[in-house]
């Protein structure tokens, strides 16, 4: 439904949860389900899924890499088996260690960290400003003063997103570059055509050597060869 390349990143991604949940003995994303369950317990609370939707994220991830950046991460997902504590997780937790990571990240993947890391920071300081306004009290009448209070707002986030938040907050921001998804490059399509075309090839080739096995099996029977010798004496009388 979301494409060739989309589908199998998103399945390398699930292979990684798994990898990680086994490790735990917990999924990742955990409190985002622990938000949503306090949420439910207060009084009049709006609870809002507030980060950017996630094919548009990896169509955006995907358009970015190039064909063998593509292949590098595909195999590095897929031979994941470092082990993985909960010491490991608190470390993460220590602003340097975690800066640290990120800017590996960025030194290997830079158009990966701009569009899976930046822009979300993007999307997600938006639409916590978007949350974070002022609400209008009811007026009686249109001669009464407007009056507002305030929002009160928890953001839960990653840890890594914090600082882009805190730096794009008292920025313009517009997110309409960011929703777009950019076609597919040239390389992208030739891909899709090999491996369309060495799928159905495969396939076709394995429906040809199966028949052909099939046919010779069939007329190896006694039953067809008795069948078939009937078949060339009736010329003949």
């Amino acid at each position: 439904q979301n494409g060739v390349m989309s589908g199998l990143m998103q399945m390398l991604l699930l292979k990684v949860s798994a990898h990680i949940t086994e490790q735990l003995g917990m999924a990742p994303g955990g409190e985002f389900r622990e938000a949503f369950k306090e949420a439910s317990k207060v009084p009049f609370c709006k609870f809002h899924l507030g980060d950017r939707p996630i094919p548009v994220t990896f169509k955006r991830a995907i358009a970015a890499l190039s064909f063998w950046q593509k292949v590098k991460l595909g195999w590095g997902l897929c031979f994941l088996s470092d082990p993985i504590s909960k010491d490991d997780v608190e470390k993460c937790k220590q602003k340097d260690l975690l800066e640290q990571m990120m800017a590996e990240m960025i030194g290997e993947f830079p158009d990966l960290h701009r569009t899976i890391v930046s822009e979300r920071d993007i999307y997600l300081t938006y639409m916590l400003k978007q949350a974070a306004k002022q609400i209008e009290l009811p007026r009686a009448s249109e001669n009464e003063p407007r009056r507002y209070i305030p929002a009160v707002v928890v953001g839960v986030v990653g840890m890594g997103h914090v600082p882009g938040i805190e730096k794009n907050w008292n920025s313009d921001l517009k997110i309409q570059e960011i929703m777009s998804v950019p076609p597919p490059s040239a390389s992208s399509k030739i891909f899709k055509f090999v491996l369309k075309a060495t799928v159905f090839g495969l396939l076709g080739y394995g429906c040809y050597r199966i028949g052909h096995r099939t046919v010779q099996f069939v007329l190896s029977m006694p039953a067809a060869q008795s069948y078939l010798q009937r078949l060339t004496e009736v010329p003949q009388h």
